[in-house]
This record gives C-alpha cells, structure tokens and sequence, in this order.
C-alpha cells in the first residue's frame, strides 16, 4: 500500500481542477449609449456602477428577468480578432438590462452577455465585435 503522502499532489490538483470547473463559459458582444430605458430598471440613472462595468444579460442568463442586479466575474478566453483579449484581466459587471430587448442593439445578437463600452474595454480590445468568455456569479 503506497504512503498517504504519495496521494497529496494526486488530491490537490484533482481539487485545483474542480474549483477552476466552478466557471462557465459563453460568449459576449457590445452595445453602445444610451442604455436607457433598460429592462431591470428603466430610466433610472443609479442603476449604472460608478465605473460603467455593466452589461445586458443575453437569453442564457437572462432567467425570466431574475439576472437583473447580478454581478459577473469575467474574463476574455479568445476573441476572432487575434490578439484581441487582454490576458490576466477580470472585471466585475452588473447586469442592467436584457440584450433581446436593449434600447441599441449587440454588435452581435445571441451572445451569452453584451457590454458596455467600458466592461468591454477592461477585458479586450475596444470596439471587438465578439469574444469567448469565461464567468462566474458573484
């Protein structure tokens, strides 16, 4: 029988790859101002963080309307634009508004979240049509 100590590096990379599994992953575009009125909270000027990191939550998380105030960690996996991800970075975003019914449309409909020009910017080369992301709730 081997040594409990031969199994630690065994257990620790198996509970280093579940905890990397806790994200999902999907897709995000653009949308540009005005952003008002939005689904979750109309003409309401409060509704937008101070740093402009918000997006309107596409149809896979758009959850009958219950994403409105959820927070996502997010970052860029690829884009089709090469070099277009700024790799390491994450931005918090708050979900504002549905894509399907925004006030501007996507630069690309059907994606899993749509940023402000600012959101996108923290993760990704401004004006990049789409990007593969990954996400999780915070």
């Amino acid at each position: 029988m081997s040594k409990p100590s031969s199994w630690l590096p065994i257990l620790f990379l198996f509970a280093h790859l579940i905890q990397a599994s806790q994200a999902d992953l999907g897709t995000a575009s653009q949308y540009h101002p005005p952003y008002t009125p939005t689904a979750c909270f109309g003409n309401d000027p409060t509704q937008f963080p101070s740093s402009n990191l918000f997006a309107a939550a596409g149809e896979a998380i758009w959850d009958n309307g219950a994403a409105c105030g959820r927070r996502y960690l997010v970052s860029c996996i690829n884009s089709v634009l090469p070099k277009a991800c700024k790799k390491g970075e994450t931005v918090q975003i708050k979900i504002v508004d549905r894509a399907k019914t925004s006030k501007t449309r996507p630069t690309k409909e059907g994606t899993t979240m749509v940023f402000s020009n600012a959101a996108l910017s923290a993760i990704a080369l401004p004006n990049t049509p789409s990007l593969n992301i990954d996400f999780k709730q915070v």
